[in-house]
């Protein structure tokens, strides 16, 4: 079988350069912190062209520690994304805040600014913006609203390490991890850029900003046993610094490869029928963190792939205010804020005026991310997945 993500062929690429960092630190005895962790956020910080980078745990921490770093307090509303995966709504109701679903952009699948503008009250505090798939979000109008309402943004680029935004033609790209006030990613194994375990990062211009995200993850302290907040535990393993830092300098290239498999993939499904790719947004490039295909039939074409024995994920099953963890909330936001009504505002729902995607459903209740749960789903398409063979196999069951 096909590996969805074959982590075993990057290893044994840069297996001298990995087993060479991995001893190091083994015998150096400094396995929390240290110099493989201290240069990891520096190369990192360069690699994004910003202030501050700080390892951390884990993505989910990076975007708790990021909260409080924040001050968000219980019953401040966030507005987060409808389609992604469970964190950034889970972090936001863990620290008794209300995350408010807006709705996404039917082709990129990214949050809609028109739908977070509709979501904005008195206790709105910001907004975090996910980069799902490996795109950026779209920054411009999101900080335009958040200018208007005086409000901040949360940039989870967990999928995005890597993605860019075309600027003016005087100007290099604007990286991912430089568009909120503070910004996260994760090192999850299957990333773009993954470690051997759990890790993440957080990022930052503000300097008071990245030093009170130290502060929270070090138990609140800045000062040895002096505990001057209350913090978490959130730190990076040496171990798996060394592993990011190989990595990191073989990371272009594998971007390079990402987008080469990406646009073989276009090319054969431009061609199918009732399939349609992820739209990457103008002047956007995608780290391609998975490659998302919305499709009709999305059971039958489940069938074929099993037949050809190509794997596949899918990102995500079900809207997020339709999960039962957040109960009544979701359902009474769905209703008042997502879909305004019985398909009042067409901004807020699929409409039928995207005919490519056929989200016109028949059945008004339904918005975006819902219908997109119901469409999408991802193939393999790191720099290690043969992708030539896996479209072969797919001419023989299409």
């Amino acid at each position: 079988m096909i590996p969805f993500v074959n982590l075993i062929g990057q290893r044994n690429a840069y297996k001298p350069e990995l087993e060479q960092a991995e001893r190091a630190v083994f015998d150096s005895g400094c396995f929390i912190g240290g110099p493989a962790v201290s240069q990891l956020e520096a190369n990192l910080a360069k690699f994004c062209g910003i202030g501050h980078a700080i390892a951390c745990g884990s993505g989910t921490e990076a975007l708790t520690v990021s909260l409080m770093a924040l001050g968000i307090a219980p019953g401040d509303e966030v507005i987060v994304p409808d389609f992604t995966f469970v964190a950034p709504a889970e972090c936001v109701a863990a620290l008794g805040g209300i995350p408010k679903f807006a709705d996404i952009d039917a082709e990129t699948l990214q949050i809609s600014p028109k739908s977070v503008e509709s979501l904005v009250g008195p206790a709105t505090r910001g907004i975090i913006a996910v980069d799902l798939f490996g795109q950026c979000a779209p920054y411009k109008e999101l900080r335009e609203i958040a200018n208007r309402h005086g409000l901040w943004i949360l940039e989870d680029s967990a999928q995005a390490f890597g993605a860019s935004v075309a600027q003016s033609p005087h100007l290099e790209p604007r990286r991912a991890c430089t568009f909120g006030d503070i910004a996260i990613t994760s090192f999850y194994p299957s990333k773009p850029l993954g470690c051997y375990g759990d890790g993440g990062a957080i990022f930052t211009d503000d300097a008071e900003l990245a030093r009170k995200v130290r502060q929270i993850a070090n138990h609140g302290s800045s000062e040895h046993y002096l505990h001057e907040i209350v913090g978490v535990n959130s730190r990076l393993d040496a171990i798996q610094a060394a592993v990011l830092n190989v990595k990191l300098t073989h990371f272009e290239e594998e971007l390079c490869k990402r987008r080469e498999n990406a646009a073989k993939y276009d090319a054969f499904f431009a061609n199918v029928e009732g399939i349609q790719p992820q739209r990457i947004a103008k002047g956007n490039t995608s780290t391609y963190a998975q490659y998302t295909l919305l499709v009709d039939d999305r059971n039958a074409f489940i069938e074929k792939l099993k037949k050809a024995e190509i794997p596949y994920c899918i990102h995500y099953p079900m809207a997020l205010h339709c999960q039962p963890c957040f109960g009544e909330l979701s359902h009474a936001a769905s209703a008042t804020d997502n879909l305004n009504g019985a398909n009042a505002t067409a901004t807020l729902n699929c409409a039928s005026e995207n005919a490519t995607l056929n989200c016109a459903t028949g059945n008004a209740t339904l918005n975006c991310a819902e219908v997109a749960s119901t469409k999408a789903i991802s193939l393999p398409v790191c720099a290690f997945t043969d992708v030539d063979t896996i479209i072969e196999k797919l001419r023989n069951v299409l």
